[in-house]
């Protein structure tokens, strides 16, 4: 496999899937995209200004800027696996109600992730 991230292999993976209006990788890639990002988002820290008056709170610019959270590729990893395994558990319950168009749909978005995962998904 290449050098380049799984996270950087998905961004890379989004335009192509939107060339070819591939709906079900189009909505996982940029779903999981979001929960990388969000997962990223920073959990306001003690001593921050929520709460305080406005008298208090820091001013100037770049005052209430705070480093984002950084992930690992052990943790962009995981977070891409359950992405792939919430869709394919929300398929199967799609397909215990009879709803296979949607549970088609899930199945397909699953395999556009492990197929970003590698050979057996767990790479």
């Amino acid at each position: 496999m290449t050098d380049t991230s799984l996270r950087d292999r998905l961004r890379q993976a989004l335009p192509t899937a939107m060339k070819a209006r591939d709906r079900p990788a189009v909505s996982a890639l940029r779903a999981t995209l979001a929960a990388l990002d969000n997962a990223e988002a920073v959990v306001p820290a003690e001593g921050s200004s929520r709460g305080q008056a406005i008298e208090e709170a820091p001013v100037g610019v770049g005052a209430t800027e705070v480093a984002r959270r950084l992930l690992g590729e052990d943790d962009v990893l995981r977070i891409v696996r359950a992405e792939a395994e919430e869709r394919e558990r929300a398929a199967a319950e799609y397909q215990a109600l009879g709803r296979e168009d949607r549970a088609g749909q899930l199945i397909a978005e699953a395999t556009v992730l492990r197929s970003h995962l590698g050979g057996d998904g767990s790479a």
